[in-house]
């Protein structure tokens, strides 16, 4: 692996260092003369759809102009290992004033859009599983036939979830409709945890790890909920630039149902109950 790391960055390398990553890539800090990178690998995806799809999400990201996020360098394979070489962002804890200033980014990024349907030009993915992001007219739609339908077949094929207990499509659409109402669309970061920002040593947050399409602003702000929540002055900051839906705290667990059952997919039936219980709350 050095003699092709070597390769891949244009000055002198003087170290890799493994760090923890996530569930799709195994992470290196490349510490170089005058620089450092962030490398990612996997070998699962040798075609690099994954990571080219991470390289697209962020630089779309950047030309925002609305909130940083970590340089793309390359994206590439090498004996059948795709990469990603990344800029280094030397992070620190969050604050309450990082906080803040995250929320207003968020916004901002949000509050951005150059198109009046939902969706993006390319699919991307959620974790290791593909996400469709073929354009729709309105949300709602958007929402249950890109997001909700594929997870509840996947589900259906895993043996996690009976066919029968998943209301139709109609049933569906309906209550999304009922709900949602008329939304514009936003450029969305679109798996926004605690895992997928970093706070700068300088204070400046950073996106990361995005899954980005235009879609509702509000499913942003319902993954940030789902794992115990961001702080306070992050929501604060972000109303004062974005008005909440007048349904966004039952908007906050239909949008969680998408990541839910993302997650029931990927890591089994202890993600079954909650996902459960928000398909009988807002559906039955």
């Amino acid at each position: 692996m050095y003699t092709w790391v070597k390769n891949l960055i244009p000055e002198t390398l003087i170290h890799i260092k493994p760090l923890s990553g996530g569930d799709t890539a195994k992470v290196f800090k490349i510490e170089a003369k005058n620089k450092s990178y962030l490398l990612k690998t996997n070998q699962l995806y040798p075609t690099n759809d994954l990571f080219s799809s991470e390289a697209v999400g962020l630089e779309t990201i950047r030309k925002s102009n609305t909130i940083n996020v970590p340089k793309v360098f390359k994206v590439g394979t090498k004996d059948n290992l795709s990469y990603l070489l990344l800029e280094y962002i030397p992070s620190k804890p969050p604050t309450a004033n990082s906080f803040k200033k995250l929320g207003h980014k968020l916004a901002l990024l949000h509050k951005h859009t150059s198109v009046k349907k939902f969706g993006f030009d390319s699919n991307n993915f959620i974790g290791s599983l593909p996400q469709r992001n073929s354009w729709s007219e309105d949300w709602p739609t958007f929402y249950l036939i890109q997001r909700l339908m594929p997870q509840f077949k996947l589900a259906i094929e895993n043996k996690l979830w009976d066919k029968h207990n998943i209301p139709s499509e109609t049933i569906l659409y309906k209550q999304l409709n009922a709900l949602i109402g008329d939304v514009t669309p936003s450029l969305l970061h679109g798996d926004l945890w605690n895992g997928n920002y970093l706070i700068h040593d300088n204070g400046t947050p950073y996106l990361i790890d995005p899954s980005i399409h235009y879609g509702h602003n509000e499913v942003d702000l319902a993954m940030t909920k789902l794992f115990g929540g961001f702080d306070n002055s992050f929501y604060e900051a972000y109303y004062e630039v974005v008005a909440p839906h007048e349904n966004k705290n039952a908007l906050t667990e239909v949008y969680q149902l998408y990541y839910l059952l993302v997650h029931l997919n990927l890591f089994g039936k202890s993600y079954f109950d909650s996902a459960n219980t928000i398909v009988k709350r807002y559906f039955n």
